[in-house]
């Protein structure tokens, strides 16, 4: 897998098709083939040109153990108390990851597509790199506000319940949680899940990046009154029935955005069933591309001015 240096991190990443660059950007612990192959050639297939990429702490990319590993009961606690415990590094901090990678690939600009935790550091980029940012996709997550942080409690317990250390435990334990995690509308498809999970775990295995991410998220401001300062072209995808970020994020984010799309999925949760995929892969390439052609006119004015 090719890699690229941005600062003292190695980022893992791959490309695929030609079109405009559109960067995936995945959640919580989740390594960058938590975006499906299927998912990523439809996205291809419609005429764009897809980066996706291992976060730093997770999968192929630099694990930064140096910082220290915060207690995650002390993390959850702080947080559902108002009151977060400084985090070895920010949601900012990975957004620069992100643009640290579209530097290293000589893109000046590209459409970001963010996934849960992705989606928060989708909407920093739109917020502190406008330049970077062409559009603007936010799936399954939310602005940052207490409300929309509001997890059901079984979804959050089966989110912070630590993961066996025997493989088959760990496997198991993991596959319960996308369970947990699953829509209603949808049936939970356990041989793609497995297949993933134990794919992930052969890949890289560093529960303690998790937490670092933990106390990401959790010390991360609200970005409301920012967001409604954004100029970018913004479509956020939400499941209805989400467990672990509610349909109150979705609608949060979207109210927050001035012009933002929302479209809700009934029966969809904290995932991404494949039965939507070619949805998805509609809703972003038509996303894209009207972006781009909104955007001819001024590059044009600017070429001839």
């Amino acid at each position: 897998m090719p890699v690229a240096r941005v600062g003292s991190l190695d980022i893992c990443y791959d490309t695929r098709g030609e079109g405009p660059p559109v960067v995936l950007i995945m959640g919580l612990a989740t390594q960058k083939i938590g975006w499906h192959e299927d998912l990523c050639n439809m996205l291809a297939d419609r005429g764009l040109r897809v980066i996706r990429f291992d976060n730093r702490d997770v999968g192929l990319s630099s694990k930064l153990d140096h910082l220290g590993t915060p207690p995650l009961r002390m993390l959850v606690v702080r947080g559902m108390m108002r009151m977060p415990a400084p985090p070895p590094y920010t949601l900012d901090d990975m957004a620069g990851d992100v643009v640290g990678l579209l530097d290293a690939l000589g893109v000046d600009s590209a459409h970001m597509v963010g996934a849960s935790m992705g989606g928060m550091i989708a909407q920093l980029l739109a917020i502190g790199h406008p330049d970077r940012v062409r559009s603007l996709t936010s799936i399954m997550s939310h602005p940052g506000d207490f409300l929309s942080k509001l997890a059901r409690p079984k979804a959050l317990r089966a989110l912070i319940t630590p993961v066996p250390r025997e493989r088959e435990a760990a496997v198991n334990h993991l596959v319960e949680v996308m369970r947990t995690l699953a829509g209603p509308g949808y049936p939970f498809d356990e041989a793609r899940i497995r297949d993933y999970i134990e794919r992930a775990r052969a890949r890289s295995f560093h529960p303690r990046g998790f937490l670092r991410q933990v106390a990401a998220i959790m010390a991360a401001p609200s970005r409301i009154s920012a967001l409604r300062s954004v100029t970018t072209p913004a479509l956020v995808l939400h499941g209805r029935d989400d467990p672990l970020v509610p349909a109150v994020g979705g609608r949060a984010t979207a109210r927050a955005i001035p012009g933002a799309r929302l479209r809700l999925f009934p029966g969809m949760g904290h995932d991404l069933p494949e039965p939507l995929w070619p949805t998805f892969a509609d809703a972003i390439a038509n996303h894209v591309f009207a972006a781009e052609a909104s955007a001819a006119p001024d590059d044009a004015q600017r070429a001839s001015g």
